[in-house]
């Protein structure tokens, strides 16, 4: 019978272990996408993984988040099996945010509203104005009484970033964070994401691990990086910035646009 107690967790352990995992789509279930994925992921580490459109990089982030359970292999976050759907382990997954590359929001709540969700769930006596701060944090107190439809989609982007900080994660999932940005918006998640990984005041100076997916590796090559690439069904991991460099693979070209 398997333990569902919660494991504890050392600083020196993997908080995210996957051997031999094959990740499917929401629109193909019994499809792999990408298979023989072997990867850990240190505590305040922090990962960027590249792909062309269609290369699985959604589909992996869902796995990752337990959106989606991987067709085979094993994958522990923070020494628990996933994916966690348990009750009593609802302060393990907790401690993973996921934020959506088109921030899904809810188009009938305000971006207050939208922001303030997962407090409401979980954490029903949360005071007012800690959904304010979060807001003022990430540039949103000027649009925060607007409904999705009436501000851009950057907005979108940043509101659904708040939603999921406001919950104080360990880990971060962030897909394709500047698609589609202007570039005020860009340079804003450059920044913001560098003082998550440092150890933002939010989070508390705790350094967050953080987990991204990109189309283009070059906004991250001075980041201190590990970088990951998706292609033709595998998960391959590159080491960081000096490593990638030195790469002769052509996609690892094209996404630095090295021609």
């Amino acid at each position: 019978m398997t333990d569902q107690r919660p494991k504890t967790d050392s600083s020196d352990e993997p908080i995210i272990e996957m051997k031999n995992v094959a990740v499917s789509s929401q629109a193909f279930p019994d499809k792999a996408v990408v298979e023989g994925i072997n990867w850990t992921v240190g505590r305040g580490e922090y990962w960027v993984i590249g792909g062309l459109h269609s290369s699985g990089k959604t589909d992996l982030l869902a796995t990752t988040a337990g959106l989606l359970p991987p067709l085979s292999g094993s994958y522990l976050l923070f020494g628990n099996e996933m994916p966690i759907f348990e009750e009593h382990l609802l302060k393990e997954r907790l401690r993973l945010g996921l934020v959506f590359e088109s921030g899904q929001l809810l188009h009938n709540l305000t971006i207050r509203q939208n922001v303030a969700l997962p407090l409401r769930y979980h954490q029903p006596r949360a005071e007012a104005r800690e959904i304010t701060a979060m807001l003022e944090l990430t540039g949103l107190h000027e649009v925060a009484n607007n409904l999705p439809p009436t501000v851009g989609r950057s907005w979108h982007k940043r509101a659904g970033l708040a939603r999921a900080l406001v919950m104080k994660p360990e880990i971060l999932l962030v897909d394709n964070p500047l698609n589609g940005l202007d570039p005020r918006h860009w340079q804003w998640w450059i920044d913001f994401l560098r003082q998550l990984s440092a150890g933002h005041e939010c989070m508390k100076q705790q350094p967050l691990t953080l987990i991204m997916t990109a189309e283009d590796l070059r906004p991250w090559r001075n980041f201190g990086a590990h970088f990951a690439i998706l292609q033709d069904g595998r998960f391959t991991s590159l080491g960081k910035h000096d490593d990638i460099a030195a790469e002769n693979q052509p996609l690892v070209k094209e996404l630095l646009y090295e021609h």
